[in-house]
């Protein structure tokens, strides 16, 4: 039987598709959370069989899945966002939770209680819940979205806010003093060194994937702040699976698009205009930067597939600095 070109170029993708689906999925594993527990019935005991369902609201994505025989069940590879989860079992009451928020890398152990009773009748718990992280010991800090767009940052560059995170120490500047490797750093890399560690000892993660230049070890520049979800920084005793840098973990997840359309304009002004003079200038800054764009999230098909877009220029306009110089006559020459 022959084959024509499109049979060829659908075999071509799906083989690529089967060698690239492992390395995916690896990837994804650091840029999502997962939730994790056990099912109980009034007397403590485990409830086998129980269907347990997480929707997230923002996108109505279902994963679902049964608890084992000793009760407990695992949700691996969630979607960072809010979550509505549901348990039902035979012979109890459906358990509805909301305000379950999940943080990129977080996996949270919750403990289920069932209710005799009917299946169509539910139990409702709509507090946020704190959620317990009991499968690692290192100490994370999450930098949420808003605080990514509200606090000044300059040049709106986001590792500024590393500092939140505490232990946190800013060495100097990549093309400068500091303890980085190598005079070729990057305009964007950051010497900032976590918890004692080395300022080369911080990998950098953006949707799971390693955001590291290999050559000089100093990160990659990352999205503004506007087309980023949130990132956290981890330290102190680090999992294995985040390889040669002992120092800390930036893992950054950026914005997806939900079923409901949303975006944002912005623009950031400086002008030499209305600053004060330097006490010792002679004349006023001419410095002008404009840093504007926007952002637009929508579904492309509803429950589906989203489309999140982020566009971000910067103009910058300076006179060129006076210099004076001596030039030496035919008679001094």
């Amino acid at each position: 039987m022959k084959t024509g070109p499109l049979s060829r170029c659908l075999a071509t993708a799906a083989l690529f598709l089967i060698l690239t689906s492992s390395n995916f999925a690896r990837a994804q594993a650091v840029a999502n959370a997962q939730i994790s527990g056990v099912v109980t019935d009034p007397s403590d005991a485990a409830v086998a069989d129980a269907r347990i369902t997480a929707i997230q609201t923002n996108t109505n994505a279902v994963r679902t899945v049964q608890s084992g025989s000793d009760g407990t069940f695992i949700l691996p590879g969630l979607a960072i966002g809010p979550y509505k989860l549901q348990v039902e079992a035979n012979g109890f009451t459906t358990y509805v939770q909301t305000g379950i928020v999940l943080r990129v890398g977080e996996s949270p152990t919750v403990r289920i209680a069932l209710k005799v009773g009917q299946v169509n009748e539910q139990v409702v718990v709509s507090s946020d819940a704190a959620q317990v992280q009991t499968d690692t010991s290192s100490v994370s800090q999450v930098i949420d979205q808003q605080r990514m767009v509200e606090l000044p940052l300059n040049g709106r560059q986001v590792t500024q806010l590393i500092m939140l995170s505490g232990a946190a120490n800013d060495v100097g500047p990549a093309n400068g003093m500091s303890d980085l490797t190598g005079s070729k750093n990057y305009v964007s890399a950051d010497a900032i060194s976590v918890a004692g560690g080395q300022a080369n000892g911080t990998l950098f993660l953006l949707d799971g994937g390693e955001n590291m230049d290999s050559l000089q070890n100093v990160n990659l520049a990352l999205p503004f702040p506007d087309a980023l979800q949130e990132f956290s920084v981890e330290t102190s005793a680090l999992s294995a699976r985040y390889g040669m840098h002992p120092g800390a973990v930036v893992n950054a997840v950026t914005r997806s698009g939900t079923n409901q359309f949303h975006g944002t304009l912005f623009e950031y002004v400086r002008n030499g205009a209305v600053n004060a003079i330097d006490y010792f200038a002679d004349e006023q800054d001419s410095l002008k930067r404009n840093q504007f764009g926007g952002t637009i999230g929508a579904p492309i098909w509803r429950n589906k597939v989203f489309g999140f877009f982020g566009y971000q220029k910067t103009i910058t306009r300076t006179a060129p600095p006076s210099t004076f110089a001596f030039v030496p006559t035919a008679a001094a020459l």
